[in-house]
């Protein structure tokens, strides 16, 4: 053990030799909670990177990240998942020990056998569960799923109510972004009754093989996608470039939501903060989000009914109690905000990832 724990801090030296200014690395050893015993094969990512690997036959894994935020999942059948989060401003980084937990089957079982699978799923979902998941948008005719029957639909009648889940990875190919996405689907549902969808997973990207005229549209169409996202306004605010970049924020008043105040100043020290590289907005409530930079998706505008000559992309977000941005564009907490608007609109097939450098 002490051969390969030499062996590890050898690599990690060399590497830092390299460019330390803009990266930094993650290191760490999956094992199982109970007995102890190393967990070699356990894959580890960053979701929404193409940053990834899987744990060597000590169960020792290391990952070289660029600076920023990230949410670190660790996977290994018949266990469950674990996220973490993980940032280049922390100050010190410790090798992680990562504990697995067993997966209770008896759970699974249940679950089951008082389930309301569909056994015909896709062919009576499976568009449905598209349009909600992949999108609607151009981008979106041009993703595949390469193993739809690793997925189940149930369908709740009481609650009248659409779950979808995933025994393995969602393999989906984006042939308009040049990205192939392993998409780990926690859980995808959509109220029939409220008409409203939701899901959560862990996508890793990886970046397609293609010749230089697919990588010169490849590169276009991501720089499409990312302009007048949400993970460009993150990476705006964090840097105090909104209003060089096209955006314009304002608080509403909810639940009036049509009436905004403009945010005159959105880096007045009561409301913009840094701390350790770490930027933290102290907004409640919900905000609005104009991009002036780019006009939004006809289809967009159609399916909402909106003005067909509408000239900018309007969000919003609902924010609890504030949140921090990372260098990357990462914030925290993203379970407790909710998108609306423009943003809402574009799913899997418009992302990005958070190591894209529109440069």
């Amino acid at each position: 053990m002490k051969s390969v724990l030499i062996s590890l801090c050898t690599i990690l030296i060399s590497l830092t030799g390299f460019s330390q200014e803009n990266y930094f690395y993650i290191h760490g050893k999956v094992m199982d909670e109970k007995s102890g015993a190393v967990l070699a094969g356990a894959s580890v990512f960053c979701q929404n990177t193409t940053t990834g690997t899987i744990s060597n036959n000590e169960g020792l894994f290391v990952l070289r990240l660029g600076k920023g935020g990230y949410d670190l999942v660790i996977s290994y059948t018949g266990y469950e998942t674990q996220v973490l989060r993980v940032s280049s401003s922390s100050k010190d980084q410790d090798t992680l020990l990562i504990q697995m937990k067993e997966q209770d089957k008896s759970l699974g079982e249940v679950a089951v056998t008082g389930s309301a699978l569909v056994k015909d799923g896709w062919n009576k979902y499976g568009q449905f569960f598209l349009d909600h998941f992949i999108g609607t948008t151009a981008n979106a005719a041009r993703c595949t799923i390469e193993n739809k029957d690793v997925i189940n639909f149930y369908y709740y009648k009481k609650r009248n109510k659409l779950k979808v889940k995933a025994k393995e990875e969602i393999i989906i190919i984006n042939q308009a972004l040049g990205y192939k996405i392993r998409y780990q689907l926690d859980s995808f549902v959509n109220d029939y009754s409220t008409r409203i969808s939701s899901y959560t997973g862990y996508p890793l990207f990886e970046n397609l093989t293609g010749t230089p005229e697919e990588q010169q549209e490849w590169s276009k169409n991501r720089f499409r996608a990312y302009i007048g996202s949400r993970l460009h306004f993150m990476r705006s605010w964090y840097d105090s470039t909104l209003r060089d970049e096209g955006f314009e924020v304002e608080t509403l008043n909810v639940p009036d939501s049509d009436k905004g105040t403009l945010l005159e100043n959105p880096y007045d020290s009561a409301i913009y903060s840094v701390d350790s590289g770490t930027v933290d907005i102290n907004i409640n409530g919900r905000i609005r989000v104009t991009y002036h930079g780019q006009v939004p998706d006809r289809k967009y505008l159609e399916q909402n009914h909106f003005p067909l000559n509408a000239k900018v992309q309007v969000s919003a977000l609902d924010i609890p109690s504030g949140f921090s941005i990372e260098e990357n564009g990462y914030f925290f907490e993203q379970s407790e905000i909710t998108n609306m608007g423009y943003w809402t609109w574009k799913k899997i097939a418009e992302l990005v990832p958070y190591d894209y450098n529109p440069e």
